[in-house]
């Protein structure tokens, strides 16, 4: 077992490395228990002196704990990246449905830049259906289960959201062939499925206006959303 110390911060950070090979004998071992021993006293020590605390309240263990924290600590892209905060699983999942129009532009910022991040993290508390119509084909949504969110924010995140459809098929999932989407979209189950989608977006009560559209839990928007009026330099589809 091997140490490297580094600095910075109120206190250094201590990294274990396993290191080949092992101690050749038991007094070799006691000797390098014994040396973390004092490097841990000397990290106490250090931590409780006079340094200055950090602004974030927490210590690191606790910064994914919850959004709030890892907002307070400015830690909340990390946390997403690593998918790290969890929330409390007796709370029912929020569902949210977006209707929406492939090629979009104002689409595809909104999925890439908002919804797809947000769900990222809160994906324990939170569901979502998507729900496109003009402009889009729902097989790779229909047969893709599960990893259809993020074969979407693939595409409607690329440069040219057709040509990206393949290689992030094939990038989220081995399971579902490109040529089983394409006998889908060509076949009578694409038109069921887009058909489906049409009458989705028409029942819509109130109807929509404009796309992206977002309804929670099949509803319009819940209280904590209905606050004042906020001017949004944005454009819809």
């Amino acid at each position: 077992m091997g140490l490297i110390i580094g600095g910075g911060g109120a206190a250094p950070v201590i990294y274990a490395q396993c290191l080949c090979g092992a101690f050749s004998s038991s007094s070799n071992m006691k000797l390098s228990v014994l040396f973390v021993v004092f490097l841990l006293l000397c990290v106490h020590r250090r931590s409780s002196g006079s340094h200055p605390r950090p602004s974030c309240r927490y210590p690191p263990s606790q910064w994914c704990r919850s959004l709030e924290i890892a907002i307070e600590c400015r830690v909340q892209k990390q946390c997403m990246e690593v998918n790290a905060i969890r929330a409390n699983q007796s709370v029912p999942p929020v569902s949210v449905t977006l209707y929406y129009e492939s090629l979009c532009p104002a689409c595809r910022v909104f999925i890439s830049q908002q919804l797809f991040p947000t769900w990222t993290m809160l994906q324990d508390i939170m569901t979502v259906t998507l729900v496109p119509y003009g402009n889009a084909k729902a097989c790779i949504i229909h047969l893709t289960g599960h990893s259809a969110f993020q074969i979407i924010n693939c595409m409607e995140s690329a440069t040219d959201v057709l040509n990206a459809a393949q290689p992030c098929l094939q990038l989220y999932t081995r399971s579902v062939s490109w040529s089983t989407v394409e006998s889908c979209v060509k076949g009578d189950l694409g038109y069921q499925l887009m058909h489906a989608n049409a009458a989705m977006t028409r029942a819509l009560s109130p109807a929509h206006t404009h796309v992206p559209w977002v309804t929670f839990n099949g509803g319009v928007k819940p209280p904590a959303c209905t606050g004042a009026a906020v001017r949004l330099n944005r454009g819809f589809c």
